[in-house]
C-alpha cells in the first residue's frame, strides 16, 4: 500500500499526519502555530504534490501559503494572493476553500468571505477574482449564516473545465456552463422552513450547508442543507429530499465513498439550536443507495456523552480513508468504508478542515 497523508487544519494552527504502507498515522509537530487555518487541499496532480494552505494571520489578514516538500518548506506569493480589486470595495475576510480543477492542470478555485469566488491558473500561488459572479444581481441579498458570508464549496466538472457548481451560505447553490462568465441559482425543491409561509421554496437565499459530487458521476450532487439533506440528478437542477429516514436532517458535512458513487455519508446533529450529536454519540450515517436507505455506524468511536460539532470541511474521505475531526479536537479514522473508526489524535485545537490523499 502506498504512503497516505492527512492534512488538519485547525484554529491555531495546521497539523500533518503520515502514514506508511496502510500503518497508523502519526501526527507531526504544529505548523503555522497560533493561525487559524480554515481550508487546505492537497494537490496531486503534478509530479510533486502541492500542499495549500489558506491560513489567517491576525491583524496581517488571511493569505495562502503553498509547499512542495509536503510541509518542510512554504511559500507565499510576493503580494497578497487572493485580495479584491479597488472598485468591488470589499476586504478579504477568510480563504474558506481550495479547490485544484481536475481538468485543468495548474488551475485552482478558491471561496471566500465575504461570498466570492476566485481562480488561480499558477496551481494556487495568485487568484484573480470571477467576476461573473461577484456581480451577479442576486450577490446584494444574499445574508451570512451564523459562520459569515461565505463561499464554502466548489464543484468542478471533473472532464469540463466549463462546467463549475459552487454553494454560497447563505446565498444558496449557483452553477455556471460557461467557466465562470455567468451564472444560475439552481436551488429548486430546496425548503427553507425558516421563510414565511408560501415563500419556502426562494429562488436563492437557502442556508446550504456542503454540497458533494463524485467525479465518476458528475451530474448527481448531495447537498447538507441547514434544514435538510437532497440529492440531484442533473447538476442542481432540481433536488429530491433524500433526509426523511435520518433521525436528524440537520448537520454540517457530507460526503461521498471514494470509489462508490451511491454511497454518501453525512454526521446528524439534533437541530440548529442544539448543534450536538444525535442522542450524544458520534455515528457517522451511510447510505449505499444514494439516499434511500441509511445505517448508522460508530464502532470505535466513543460511546458517549459527546458535545462537539463536526464543521462542514472537517468530514472528508479519499482512497486513504474517511477522516472528521470534532470542535474538540479530536481525529477519527475508517478504512472500512466507515463501519469501524480509529482515533488518530486528540487534544487538538478546534478543527476546521481535514483533507487526506495518497501519495
Amino acid at each position: 500500500m502506498s504512503d497516505a497523508l492527512l492534512a488538519i487544519g485547525t484554529r491555531k494552527g495546521l497539523f500533518l499526519a503520515r502514514s506508511a504502507d496502510g500503518g497508523p498515522f502519526e501526527i507531526e509537530p504544529i505548523q503555522f502555530s497560533t493561525v487559524a487555518v480554515p481550508s487546505v487541499a492537497i494537490d496531486t496532480r503534478g509530479a510533486t504534490p502541492r500542499l495549500l494552505a489558506g491560513i489567517e494571520y491576525g491583524h496581517f489578514g488571511p493569505s495562502v501559503m503553498y509547499s512542495d516538500d509536503l510541509g518542510q518548506t512554504w511559500g507565499e506569493a510576493d503580494k497578497p494572493p487572493i485580495a479584491f480589486p479597488e472598485k468591488t470595495e470589499a476586504t478579504l475576510t477568510r480563504v474558506w476553500q481550495l479547490t485544484p480543477s481536475p481538468s485543468e492542470p495548474e488551475v485552482v478555485w478558491a471561496g471566500v468571505e465575504p461570498g466570492a469566488l476566485f481562480r488561480s491558473q499558477d496551481r494556487g500561488v495568485t487568484y484573480q477574482l470571477i467576476e461573473g459572479l461577484w456581480e451577479h444581481p442576486h450577490r446584494p441579498q444574499w445574508q451570512p449564516g451564523g459562520g459569515g458570508l461565505c463561499l464554502h464549496t466548489i464543484i468542478p466538472h471533473p472532464s469540463d473545465p466549463k462546467i463549475i457548481g459552487v454553494a454560497i451560505s447563505t446565498g444558496g447553490f449557483y452553477r455556471s456552463t460557461d467557466g465562470g462568465l455567468s451564472w444560475e441559482a439552481a436551488n429548486q425543491g430546496i425548503r427553507a422552513p425558516f421563510m414565511p409561509e408560501g415563500q419556502q421554496y426562494p429562488e436563492f437565499g437557502q442556508c446550504v450547508h456542503k454540497v458533494a459530487m463524485h467525479p465518476s458521476r458528475p451530474d448527481r450532487l448531495f447537498l447538507q442543507h441547514h434544514f435538510g439533506v437532497y440529492r440531484s440528478d442533473d447538476f442542481g437542477g432540481a433536488w429530491h429530499d433524500i433526509g426523511s429516514s435520518l433521525p436528524s436532517d440537520f448537520g454540517f458535512p457530507i460526503v461521498l465513498h471514494p470509489s462508490r458513487p451511491d454511497t454518501v455519508y453525512v454526521l446528524p446533529l439534533h437541530a440548529d439550536m442544539d448543534r450536538t450529536p444525535v442522542d450524544h454519540r458520534y455515528r457517522v450515517y451511510r447510505s449505499d443507495d444514494a439516499g434511500a436507505t441509511w445505517q448508522p455506524f460508530g464502532q470505535g468511536l466513543p460511546a458517549g456523552p459527546v458535545y462537539a460539532t463536526v464543521l462542514r470541511d472537517a468530514f472528508t474521505s479519499s482512497e486513504a480513508g474517511l477522516f472528521f475531526g470534532t470542535r474538540d479536537g479530536e481525529v477519527y479514522c475508517s478504512r472500512d468504508d466507515g463501519e469501524t473508526w480509529t482515533l488518530v489524535g486528540r487534544h487538538l485545537p478546534d478543527v476546521l478542515t481535514v483533507r487526506a490523499a495518497v501519495l
